[in-house]
This record gives C-alpha cells, sequence and structure tokens, in this order.
C-alpha cells in the first residue's frame, strides 16, 4: 500500500522546520522506560547528522521528540524516526518491535512548539509515574538541568 505524498513546507526561510514526532512499540510493550533504552535513545540521538533533537522523552511504550532538520527543510521524517529506531534496536535486546512508520506533525508556530514542549514534559505526570516532571529521568532538552 502507498503513501500520500508529503505536504512541503511552506513556511518563509527565516522560520525553522520543526517536527514532533511520536514512535511506540508494537503491542505497547513498556520496554522504554529504562537506563539501557534511554542511553541507546541518547546515543542514537547524537549520530544523527540531518537532524538535531530538541528536546524528548522517553514513555514506556513510546518515545516523544521535537526535531529540526539541520540541512534540508524537506528532509524526511521517516528517515530520522527508522534511524532512532535502528540505533536503540542495536543497543536493547531484542525481544520487542517497534510499530511500522511514525505519527509526526509540522509544527507552524511558536506557539505549537510551546504546546508540544509542555505536552512532553508533562507526559509521565499525566501518565502517573512522577508527580513532577522534572523527577521522570528520561527526558532530555526539557527542563535547564539537561546534560
Amino acid at each position: 500500500m502507498g503513501h500520500p505524498p508529503r505536504i512541503p513546507v511552506w513556511l518563509g526561510w527565516e522560520k525553522p522546520v520543526i517536527y514532533f514526532i511520536t514512535i511506540c512499540v508494537v503491542g505497547r510493550k513498556p520496554v522504554l522506560a529504562n537506563e539501557a533504552a534511554f542511553s541507546a535513545f541518547k546515543k542514537a540521538a547524537t549520530k544523527l547528522h540531518d537532524c538535531t533533537v530538541l528536546a524528548a522523552v522517553l514513555m514506556p511504550d513510546h518515545l516523544h521528540a521535537i526535531v529540526s532538520p539541520t540541512r534540508d527543510r524537506d528532509a524526511k521524517v521517516g528517515n530520522v524516526s527508522g534511524a532512532l529506531k535502528r540505533w536503540i534496536r542495536q543497543e536493547v535486546p531484542a525481544f520487542w518491535q517497534w510499530q511500522p512508520g511514525c505519527f509526526d506533525r509540522l509544527l507552524r508556530s511558536d506557539e505549537s512548539l510551546y504546546e508540544k514542549w509542555i505536552y512532553l514534559q508533562e507526559n509521565p505526570v499525566r501518565a502517573g509515574f512522577v508527580s513532577n516532571s522534572g523527577d521522570w529521568p528520561y527526558q532530555i532538552g526539557l527542563d535547564e538541568d539537561d546534560s
């Protein structure tokens, strides 16, 4: 089955291109909220040459990331998610799989970026894992203490 064509990025050149992506584990198995998977994600994020991960949170069965192409404004988000999936799987045990594809949304305004940043930050709180978002250890770019 074919995929619909991507809508071109029609933002002014002065605006950065930023995407919100979600990648899920098949069957929503809770395999990502641990130090091994988080370490693998951070390592994978540093391998991306055409995209920068601005913020991310790993939940037990999915991950959210805010990413921005570094060179090509029309870079395919599927390539980024595919690379992250592949590199994470190389580092962690192979008893689970990723769902095909990913959910992605082009963020068209500062307000939209802020809303998604808050969504990522508050995701562990909404899920009941922590009462303060800063206490969730599997996130990057969401508070000033990140390294």
